[in-house]
């Protein structure tokens, strides 16, 4: 009988079941799964897709450099430039062509003042009928003139050298050089020019010439005259620079031609495939628009000309102060901005101590275009 009870309790001892600590608490109730921590951010690339709870250990690519501006005093300041690549551009304090905002303007979309025929002066002595203005360069340039219009031609047909070119004012169709009505030495006008270009190093020019001569003979002339070294290159169908990169490039001439380009020398462009010009010589101010005469209108540069002629197809001295007068100058700019969605880049004209195409031009420069 003792050995039966001895039993049975054994039994009870090895028995499944629960076994109770002190305090009463089970051994299983302190059993926890162990949970797994990583990181849980699909982005990142130490992405755990086992993860149940994160870490903070995501890690994550380093994104692509944005380079541009990252300067916010700068002109160009670019907000989303996360890598600064030396563009920044900062709002000039001097003029450029008589004003600060033109500094960072391209060049096709200022506005130059211009004189047709500039050496044609009275005081070249060159006079009417062969004329087109009273005063000479210097007092075109001190005016604030900066587009000048050109002719070039031999003194005569019998020597056709570099040392025989001269400005002239015509053609040859009536038989004889045009230089017969007078002529302008350009060795002393392009000094001239010179002298003034190296005294106003913040000023951009433009010559346009109706050549006449040899290439090589033009490229003489200039390189003569200290010039050539100032003459800007630009490549057709691209953007053109602005002034204040011109300046800083002292690229500060542009030099175009009215004749095929020459790839011997590319500083002479083809004012017809580089740009386009309006009607010239009209009957009356009334019949002035902005439709495209000659030349190439897709491109961005385009003369405006502004002079009149008279019953003789001369130019029309007793008209020119209608035709200059500022406020219809600034008018007929306007409605070539409604036209062509640009500044006119040059206005051209005769008699220009007649009216003032100089403010003219400023208050064109002044137009806010879209």
């Amino acid at each position: 009988m003792r050995t039966l009870a001895a039993l049975v309790l054994a039994g009870l001892f090895i028995l499944p079941g629960c076994t109770y600590l002190e305090g009463g608490e089970s051994e299983s109730e302190d059993i926890v799964a162990e949970i797994v921590r990583g990181c849980t951010d699909e982005n990142a690339e130490n992405y755990n897709q086992s993860a149940e709870e994160d870490d903070g250990s995501c890690s994550y690519p380093e994104p692509d450099p944005i380079f541009g501006c990252t300067d916010p005093d700068a002109t160009n300041y670019d907000e989303a430039a996360t890598d600064d690549d030396g563009s920044c551009e900062y709002m000039e304090t001097i003029p450029c062509n008589g004003m600060v905002i033109l500094c960072h303007r391209p060049y096709d979309q200022v506005t130059f003042p211009e004189t047709h025929n500039s050496f044609s002066t009275h005081e070249d002595n060159i006079f009417y009928p062969a004329s087109n203005h009273r005063t000479g360069f210097q007092a075109q340039w001190n005016a604030g003139m900066r587009a000048f219009m050109l002719d070039t031609h031999y003194l005569n047909d019998v020597e056709q050298s570099a040392s025989n070119v001269r400005f002239c004012h015509g053609d040859s169709s009536r038989g004889f050089t045009p230089c017969t009505y007078g002529n302008v030495d350009p060795w002393v006008w392009l000094g001239k020019l010179e002298s003034e270009m190296q005294s106003e190093e913040r000023d951009v020019v433009t010559l346009l010439i109706e050549n006449h001569v040899e290439a090589d003979h033009l490229k003489a002339l200039l390189e003569d005259a200290g010039l050539i070294d100032m003459m800007y290159i630009h490549e057709l169908n691209t953007e053109w620079p602005t002034l204040i990169e011109l300046i800083n490039m002292d690229k500060r001439l542009i030099v175009f031609w009215e004749q095929p380009g020459d790839a011997s020398h590319p500083y002479f462009h083809d004012f017809l495939t580089f740009g386009w010009t309006t009607n010239y010589a009209d009957d009356s101010t009334s019949s002035m628009d902005c439709n495209p005469l000659r030349g190439d209108d897709g491109q961005p540069v385009y003369h405006m000309n502004n002079w009149l002629k008279n019953q003789a197809g001369l130019s029309d001295p007793t008209r020119s102060a209608e035709a200059n007068d500022v406020d219809f100058m600034v008018e007929r700019a306007e409605e070539c901005i409604e036209d062509h969605g640009k500044r006119p880049t040059f206005i051209a004209v005769d008699w220009w101590e007649d009216g003032d195409v100089v403010e003219a031009a400023r208050l064109v420069n002044l137009i806010e275009v879209a």
